[in-house]
């Protein structure tokens, strides 16, 4: 009797942890490399990668770089998780474009992007007008007041 007392619970709860991990939402997150990895910001991308990962699962981890990266960089973005895009064309155009599809994927609830250029702002807004959850994460000098007021959720970046 008390097997399939303990048995009955144990089911009960394989199930609600199944269904608490179902709600987890998915997040695209998109970093603009040129814009936030900078001397002067010194951005530690792990701690921002688990800031960002308290809100949901990373579904998609970019970072955009332009054909001017090093070696090493790309190295280091790589060990760090992120998926680094190369471009030979504008940075901005490319995550901009990847940050769309991503909008209209209906496997992700969360657009996050890392950034401080209002250029990116567009994407926040359609963002929100599609129901997705919006994340910036920003850092200064020069983080843009109207992404802060657009997304739904800001989060500094931490110098080093």
């Amino acid at each position: 009797m008390i097997f399939l007392v303990v048995k009955e619970l144990e089911q009960k709860l394989k199930a609600l942890l199944k269904k608490e991990k179902e709600k987890e939402k998915n997040i695209a997150f998109l970093v603009d490399g040129p814009n936030v990895i900078r001397k002067e910001i010194n951005v530690d991308l792990e701690n921002v990668k688990r800031k960002v990962e308290k809100f949901g699962k990373l579904k998609v981890c970019k970072l955009y770089l332009d054909q001017y990266a090093s070696d090493k960089l790309i190295e280091a973005v790589t060990n760090q998780g992120y998926e680094p895009i190369i471009t030979t064309g504008d940075v901005d155009v490319t995550m901009a474009v990847d940050a769309m599809q991503q909008v209209f994927n209906p496997a992700i609830q969360i657009i996050a992007l890392m950034t401080r250029d209002i250029d990116f702002r567009p994407v926040l807004v359609k963002a929100k007008e599609l129901g997705k959850d919006t994340i910036i994460v920003g850092a200064e000098p020069g983080f843009s007041v109207a992404l802060r007021k657009t997304a739904d959720i800001v989060i500094m970046a931490e110098q080093r």
